[in-house]
């Protein structure tokens, strides 16, 4: 019999998000919590200036609301998704551990967010303290997995490593960074309209395949549910925005794809899935670091998606073609696991 799990989620998932912009959005511009548009950005976003932020309440509920309905579907039916949770203990863990990371940096974004609006500027949480809360996050999350069970990773092409003796010890420091930097690497992919949430929505689709061909229905939901939160907030995003996501939205969307990758024990497949995330922050560590050193810019502006605006890109074209590269890197990403790599 055919588990219609993963449909179910996604389809509440987008349903929750995109009926909640009803009322969410209205609410918002009601609150005046509009976004502080950056000067250092580029002059054209000056008419964004007001546009309702912390939209991505509109995602965490959808998807939270997709789960809990998933579950009943599920057990109603016995279907594979609601065994795993309560006859796999690993699993269940993993569920709950990575929707407690997604939230935990969905709420660091929240407060970030908060004291933007409040204030009126694009200032939120300083460097120092986002940074202190995120790996706080970030070590709770691996010390929970870790307690829970998870002693290897796979790495395609070279195969199941300990990570609980040996030089297997050095993944759970590099980890720690890993998550840090993605989540981050998220909130800077968040700087045009649609860009976040499209990208995303073909990260998650990637991992909804990965977990399925890895039998991990728990993964295969999680991801799905997420897809369809994506599309859900893109009725509202897509340009013009109507709303955007905020540092609530994006680095719970960060906690997100970092919790389905490690959920699938093979979080390096991120680096590949994530591809434009990975180049985002790339360019603006490139661009800080270069123009420290020189006083010069080796992009127009940074990060990435910005540098082709200023090259004349459509915010649109950008959106296209920036999700076309996560395609390749996600088809990349998923061929060792059909080819069982």
């Amino acid at each position: 019999m055919t588990d219609f799990t993963p449909v179910i989620a996604a389809a509440v998932a987008f349903a929750v998000t995109a009926a909640s912009g009803i009322f969410v959005i209205p609410y918002l511009r009601k609150l005046k919590f509009g976004q502080t548009i950056l000067d250092i950005g580029p002059n054209w976003h000056k008419n964004k200036q007001g546009t309702p932020t912390m939209g991505g309440v509109m995602i965490v509920a959808g998807v939270l609301l997709a789960m809990t309905v998933a579950f009943a579907y599920s057990g109603a039916f016995h279907g594979r998704f609601a065994v795993e949770v309560t006859g796999n203990a690993y699993r269940r863990s993993v569920l709950f551990a990575g929707v407690g990371l997604a939230l935990a940096m969905g709420l660091i974004g929240f407060m970030d967010d908060y004291i933007k609006v409040v204030k009126k500027r694009n200032l939120g949480l300083t460097a120092k303290q986002k940074t202190f809360l995120q790996l706080l996050v970030s070590a709770a999350y691996l010390a929970t997995l870790c307690l829970c069970g998870m002693h290897s990773t796979v790495i395609p092409f070279i195969g199941e490593i300990n990570i609980m003796r040996g030089a297997g010890l050095l993944f759970w420091p590099i980890a720690l960074m890993f998550i840090y930097g993605f989540t981050n690497a998220v909130n800077l992919t968040d700087g045009i309209d649609g860009l976040a949430s499209s990208v995303t929505l073909v990260v998650a689709c990637a991992f909804m395949l990965i977990g399925g061909f890895l039998n991990n229905m728990v993964i295969n939901t999680l991801a799905a549910a997420l897809a369809g939160g994506c599309v859900g907030f893109i009725v509202w995003n897509a340009k013009p925005a109507k709303v955007f996501m905020g540092d609530t939205g994006s680095m719970f969307l960060g906690g997100m794809v970092v919790a389905v990758s490690f959920g699938t024990e093979r979080p390096v497949l991120l680096l590949l899935a994530g591809i434009t995330y990975f180049l985002e922050a790339l360019s603006d560590i490139i661009q800080v670091a270069y123009y420290k050193r020189t006083k010069k810019r080796i992009f127009k502006m940074a990060p990435l998606h910005h540098h082709f605006e200023m090259c004349g890109w459509s915010e649109e074209k950008i959106v296209l073609v920036f999700s076309a590269i996560t395609v390749i890197g996600c088809v990349i990403a998923v061929l060792p696991i059909i080819l069982h790599l």
